[in-house]
């Protein structure tokens, strides 16, 4: 007798629930991470402190170095090598997102299978572009802050990560075809990224944004941050492997982008940027 189908509606769900009911489940290695997350929210921290909590985090020390080392935040060509100059040259802001990532990249490592773990390797891939468009963006194109655009990028799809992360507990939940994971687009993204953001605590003009998003309506010309995370993930050039066993992708948005900007604006500001685009990515893709 053939196994009784997989409820994806159901199963996600059952997975939200879990969520909500404090049943979150993130990886030991982000505890660091998560921890200068709650020393950034202190008025008093200072960047000696921030300093020495990096240090021990080789990971998060790489990429504090490596970003402030980028096209974008390198402006005079002069390379530094410790953490505190790097930290005094990005800013706690984008400190803050340098944290986030390692709290959402780590989520790659609770895949259990060969499978779940190249899904989460290529959709770390596409956050890492959906983030620096979204920075890019924010500075060019909608005025709006760049670092907070750049955090909504990182988290925007951080319930993702985690469905993937858990899916082994599933079997089937990401094995079917495409249109196989139909309920995700209808409404499951948001809601298990939702309860897994609340759970991070994500600051509410980020969530805000992210809100916005899932909503999927784009104002003509964009000017909120809503509408730069969005444009943002309509640009990336790699889709979600969860969207893509939705029926969904880059396939299925708008045919043109030009009417969210003006055309040749947009283009020349993707033209303009392609070394920081790809200077940015590469240190946080690592």
């Amino acid at each position: 007798m053939p196994p009784t189908p997989l409820n994806v509606p159901e199963t996600l769900a059952r997975i939200v629930a879990g969520v909500n009911a404090g049943e979150v489940i993130f990886p030991s290695t982000a505890e660091m991470a998560l921890k200068i997350q709650r020393m950034l929210d202190d008025p008093d921290c200072s960047i000696d402190q921030l300093a020495h909590l990096i240090q021990a985090d080789p990971l998060l020390a790489s990429r504090v170095v490596a970003v402030a080392n980028s096209v974008v935040y390198n402006r005079s060509g002069q390379a530094v090598s410790n953490i505190k100059n790097a930290v005094a040259r990005i800013g706690f802001k984008t400190l803050r997102v340098l944290a986030a990532s390692i709290v959402v990249r780590q989520m790659e490592s609770m895949a259990e299978t060969p499978e779940h773990a190249r899904m989460a390797r290529k959709l770390w891939e596409r956050t890492t572009h959906v983030a620096v468009l979204s920075h890019l963006i924010a500075r060019r194109l909608t005025r709006q802050d760049p670092d907070t655009a750049f955090f909504a990028g990182i988290v925007h799809d951080v319930g993702g990560l985690y469905l993937i992360a858990r899916a082994g507990r599933y079997p089937g939940l990401l094995e079917g075809g495409a249109g196989s994971l139909g309920a995700w687009f209808e409404g499951g993204a948001a809601e298990l990224g939702r309860a897994v953001l609340n759970r991070l605590n994500i600051p509410p003009n980020a969530m805000q944004a992210i809100e916005d998003m899932w909503r999927g309506e784009l104002a003509i010309p964009p000017t909120s941050l809503g509408d730069t995370l969005l444009l943002a993930t309509r640009l990336a050039p790699v889709d979600s492997p969860l969207d893509v066993l939705a029926g969904e992708g880059r396939g299925s948005a708008p045919a043109s982008l030009d009417m969210a900007a003006d055309a040749d604006t947009l283009s020349g500001i993707l033209d303009e940027s392609k070394e920081e685009v790809t200077s940015l990515i590469g240190a946080l893709y690592g």
